[in-house]
């Protein structure tokens, strides 16, 4: 009862919040969809409604394949002895999309058992003028999707395998991205969308993947994109198509080929495509096809290889992800800066496990004192010099606390060639922490930021990258999460390209610091390093976060924030008013990391109540560069 009641509270209280911030009629919006998904259950939540679905049709009747005015897309499909119940679901949602601009190229390789196959499809070819089909000789998916390629005649191309289904809008919302995209002038080759699992009904789903746009880094751990990707013909033609090499990921390897020649994806945050869970399908993991991450890693080495890089590929963290271990170019010095005022013990836990534990020995420690009051703490300075070598501890000659300021100041005294913004509370857990954070940034293509995972005492995440927008300022991504799992489609457990991360454990390249000009000295306490990470964002670099850089953050869970000191309260909120003004409050609330159609509420990647974008159908586009910076 305790739990519900404090449950409740935390309801009311956030109801009384988003009123203040956003308005009545948004708490109640809001209201109305967290009731509709606990109680009235969650039918076709990911389909938009049925005016919409007859709105497009409506706005294409009379019109065809070639006179619709929407790209024309070919849909790339191999079968193989697939079962008729599967095929004819998957026909019958080509055949029933909201626009007429798709074309189904079918390469079929099944055995002489199974007939039946090309029986069907020339039954719906008798009905349906759009259906391309030919019998090949199986030679593998790669080789068999190429066939089907070689039956195109669309502008684009689009992959589906046999046994999925399209959403019904899926050509409609793809036409309408590539209107989107070349009006506003941005690169058209390759987009691609969300999707969700099923078992027998897409009114049914399991569960919805909803991805972050473009996110470079994450692609080189897994193949996130997946369906429902679209890209030009002559691309996939420029490139050589798909390669029987490997087999088994070589939709991931296509993509990294197009991405190159592209410099990026757009991303339409919307559920396209439907991929069925059944067993010996890669939707429910990849245990059922073990030559899977042999091949993903051979197309993960030849991109970096293609791309002028050096690493060694490795099995990530969970099966079906992957490591890049970056070669990691001369030997950058690292400066380390620790604030400190008094709190020797917490200072002294803090670098006794740096100098015992870590392993990459090019960095020096700058402690930078801040109006110290324990006489006991300037002996213990003293101390610390003779213990660790090297140590420097420089004073800050202004009064209070200004993170940013301080910080600032500390850098004067650095000569490295990266910065880390370390607390003074955090312990080192893995001895090659600092190495693995300098791997995402020194090296060719590297990020000029890189974060760590921070847990708490108790082995609960306390950060693993910053999303803006949640809370309606900043959050930390799974939050609370305990330590174990992989997180929301791995993001926990991969590396990650992010929109900020914290200054309790930031490294970044000395040049771009200075080049930002520091940290913004006017956020004193709180958003400093969030407004830093999004100039360095802006100005076109890449953020990273990785899992293999551990340390345990002592900041205390229950501390409570700085709303019940009204002196606090009031900095906090001008700061975060500061964030707004200029940021732009939009952009705050939309990290392109972060998909649309999650909550904002909470940390944990969940489902935002409110998918009103999904059930109107709301076509938008983004695309994203930066495979290299």
């Amino acid at each position: 009862m305790n739990v519900r009641l404090k449950r409740a509270r935390e309801l009311a209280g956030y109801a009384v919040q988003l009123t203040k911030d956003e308005g009545l009629g948004t708490m109640l919006a809001r209201g109305a969809g967290f009731v509709r998904r606990r109680c009235f259950g969650k039918k076709a939540r990911y389909l938009p409604a049925k005016k919409v679905l007859e709105a497009q049709r409506a706005e294409m009747a009379g019109k065809n394949f070639e006179n619709c005015q929407l790209s024309t897309i070919s849909v790339l499909t191999p079968l193989y002895n697939t079962p008729e119940v599967f095929l004819r679901q998957f026909l019958d949602s080509f055949v029933n999309q909201t626009a007429p601009n798709g074309e189904l190229c079918l390469a079929d390789a099944s055995d002489a058992a199974h007939s039946s196959v090309g029986d069907i499809v020339r039954e719906y070819q008798a009905k349906y003028q759009h259906i391309v089909y030919k019998k090949i000789e199986n030679k593998g998916i790669a080789a068999n999707t190429n066939a089907a390629a070689e039956l195109a005649s669309g502008e684009y191309l689009a992959l589906a395998d046999h046994d999925d289904i399209l959403a019904p809008h899926a050509m409609y919302t793809m036409g309408q991205a590539i209107r989107q995209l070349r009006e506003a002038g941005e690169p058209d080759g390759f987009l691609y969308s969300d999707e969700a699992l099923f078992t027998k009904k897409i009114e049914k789903p399991l569960v919805a993947h909803f991805k972050p746009d473009y996110a470079p880094d994450y692609l080189l751990c897994c193949n996130y994109i997946c369906h429902l990707a679209v890209f030009r013909r002559e691309l996939f033609e420029q490139v050589g198509g798909e390669r029987p090499e490997c087999d088994g990921s070589q939709d991931h390897d296509l993509f990294l080929r197009l991405i190159e020649q592209v410099g990026g994806a757009a991303h339409v945050p919307q559920v396209l495509y439907y991929w069925r869970v059944h067993e010996g399908s890669t939707s429910g993991g990849t245990d059922a096809k073990p030559y899977v991450a042999k091949a993903a890693k051979k197309a993960l080495a030849d991109h970096l290889e293609r791309t002028g890089r050096t690493g060694t590929i490795e099995d990530g963290l969970y099966p079906s992800t992957y490591r890049v271990r970056w070669d990691i170019v001369g030997e950058p010095k690292v400066s380390i800066l620790i604030p400190n005022k008094d709190h020797t013990e917490d200072l002294e836990k803090c670098l006794q496990s740096i100098w015992k534990k870590t392993t990459w020995d090019r960095f020096e420690v700058i402690v930078i004192e801040n109006n110290s009051t324990d006489p006991a703490t300037f002996a213990y300075y003293e101390k610390a010099r003779q213990r660790y070598g090297g140590l420097k501890v420089v004073t800050y000659p202004d009064k209070g606390f200004n993170f940013s300021a301080i910080n600032n100041f500390g850098r004067k005294a650095a000569e490295g060639d990266y910065l880390l913004l370390l607390n003074n509370d955090v312990e080192v857990v893995n001895g090659d922490w600092l190495t693995e954070l300098l791997r995402q940034c020194a090296h060719p293509g590297g990020a000029a930021i890189c974060g760590a995972m921070l847990w708490y005492p108790d082995e609960t995440i306390q950060h693993a990258g910053i999303v803006t927008g949640l809370g309606g300022y900043a959050g930390h991504s799974h939050k609370y999460k305990k330590k174990g799992g992989s997180g929301y489609l791995f993001r926990t457990s991969t590396v990650q390209d992010f929109s900020g991360v914290t200054g309790a454990c930031l490294l970044v390249k000395t040049a771009v610091y200075d080049e930002m000009h520091g940290l913004d000295e006017q956020f004193a306490v709180a958003f400093n390093d969030v407004d830093f990470c999004l100039r360095v964002r802006d100005a076109g670099y890449r953020i990273a976060w990785t899992p293999y850089a551990e340390l345990i953050h002592y900041e205390s869970k229950s501390r409570g924030g700085d709303e019940k000191d009204p002196v606090k309260a009031a900095r906090f909120a001008a700061e975060q008013q500061r964030l707004y003004t200029i940021h732009g409050k939009e952009n705050i609330l939309d990290d392109p990391y972060y998909n649309p159609n999650l909550t904002r509420d909470r940390e944990d990647f969940s489902e935002s109540d409110d998918l009103r974008r999904l059930k109107e159908g709301r076509v938008t586009v983004r695309f994203r560069g930066g495979t290299l910076q």
